[in-house]
This record gives C-alpha cells, sequence and structure tokens, in this order.
C-alpha cells in the first residue's frame, strides 16, 4: 500500500521541502497494539487538514487513531468510531513509520498564502506538508490508509458507530450575525471560559447541553452570541486541549 520510502534521507530529498531534519522520536506504540491496550489509551495517530489561514479555534482533527485501535473520523462537528483489530492497528502503525511519520519534518511549497496544509502528529513527532497536492512526499500517499471505507471488514473489530464523547465543548463567538430566535443559555456563562480563536470555549455534559445551530442566537451574560458543539475526543480534558498547536 505504500510506496517506496523517496525521502528516507533528508526533506530536501522530497520535491520543494525544506527545513531541519529531526532524529527519530521515540514513539508511544514500540511493541504490539495489545500490550500497548493494557497500559490504558493513548493518542498514536492524528492527522489534520487546515487551510493556511487560521480560522475558528477548537476545530476536529480529521482522523484520531488510539492504542486500543480505536478509530475517530470526523466530518463538521460530527464524529464516527471504529475499531481495529490488534494485528491491523500494529500493521497500520508500522505502514506509518515507513511513510516517515516517526520523525518531524516539513515539506514546504515556498510563501503561498492561504495554502491548504496535511498535518500528521506520531508520538512526539510532527509533520506538516503545504499544499499536499503538489508534493511527492510518501506521507500524502500515506493519508488514503486512514480512509475507513478502504480498510478490509477482517480488520475491524467493530464498524462504524456515532462517538459518545464524556464532555461537549462550547464555543461561543460573540457578536455573530443569527437570523433564528434568540434563546437564554441555559448552563455556564458563554462569556466566562477559555479563550481559543475567534470562540470561547466551556465544557459541559452532553444531556444538558441544548440543540442548537448557526441560526440560533444565545443570550448569555448580557451578551449575545452563537454557539458551536464540539465533541471532546479521548485524548481531550479541558478546553486548552483545543488550542491551536
Amino acid at each position: 500500500m505504500i510506496a517506496a520510502l523517496a525521502c528516507a534521507g533528508t526533506v530536501a530529498a522530497c520535491g520543494g521541502a525544506s527545513g531541519v531534519e529531526k532524529p527519530p522520536h521515540s514513539l508511544p506504540i514500540t511493541g504490539s497494539a495489545t500490550k500497548d491496550a493494557a497500559r490504558g489509551e493513548h493518542l498514536v495517530l492524528r492527522m489534520r487538514r487546515t487551510g493556511g489561514i487560521v480560522g475558528l479555534g477548537g476545530g476536529l482533527p480529521d482522523f484520531s487513531l488510539y492504542s486500543t485501535g480505536r478509530a475517530l473520523v470526523a466530518a463538521r462537528e460530527r464524529v464516527t468510531e471504529y475499531r481495529l483489530k490488534p494485528a491491523a492497528l500494529d500493521r497500520l502503525l508500522h505502514e506509518a513509520r515507513a511513510a516517515g511519520l516517526g520523525r518531524s519534518h516539513t515539506v514546504s511549497a515556498g510563501q503561498v498564502m492561504d495554502a491548504n496544509v496535511l498535518e500528521f502528529t506520531m508520538g512526539d513527532a510532527h509533520t506538516k506538508i503545504i499544499l499536499p497536492e503538489t508534493q511527492s512526499d510518501p506521507a500524502v500517499r500515506f493519508q488514503a490508509r486512514l480512509d475507513p471505507a478502504r480498510w478490509p471488514a477482517a480488520d475491524l473489530a467493530s464498524g462504524a458507530r456515532p462517538y459518545a464523547p464524556s464532555k461537549i465543548a462550547v464555543l461561543a463567538s460573540e457578536g455573530a450575525v443569527a437570523d433564528g430566535p434568540v434563546r437564554t443559555w441555559p448552563l455556564a456563562p458563554l462569556g466566562r471560559g477559555t479563550g481559543l480563536p475567534g470562540a470561547v470555549c466551556t465544557l459541559a455534559a452532553p444531556a444538558k447541553v441544548p440543540a442548537t445551530d448557526l441560526g440560533t442566537a444565545w443570550r448569555s451574560g448580557g451578551k449575545t452570541y452563537t454557539v458551536r458543539l464540539r465533541p471532546l475526543l479521548p485524548d481531550e480534558h479541558t478546553c486548552a486541549d483545543l488550542q491551536p498547536r
């Protein structure tokens, strides 16, 4: 599935690449998935696609993979959960290392405004690829392996189901225009939380959060807000975990 590692030497060996190569990192997955799962669930691989201009804070990563085999795939503000079998998890992580994701590197496209960016996190290693559609880095090809629609049924311990978070992040933006009703926010004041780019974050239990959309305005503390709801992922525990990195 993975093409020969074209950039095994330096980042400059990849077309358009730049930056300083870092030595390989110690990754949280060093043995079998079964042994790592026994030590408690932790994040082992994450992929995020963004644009070049920073938007509202708190956005969901496209793909998150955990040591238990749990894989979470985001589409807008909804998250779908899958479970990989241990052997399939080990195989996928091996392919990620073969694609160079075990070492931090940046593949640049020069001075490009508002460029698409593909980012991976694997342990302490961070990979950033600017304008991935024009790059030959193996990580660009590897992203196709993170599409559960391509996973064989034999690799799955369980198929698609809605992810059930323990907490919801309430992301409130003050002064945004809404064309629907103005309602009174029933939970913690929207303005008293953790500041993120373009929003203030508070946490709430899923059962207590009222249904909302961007057409509804909420009044809280004498001000009016629009609200986005975003589930916390298993490796996220506070609003500070949603800060851009």
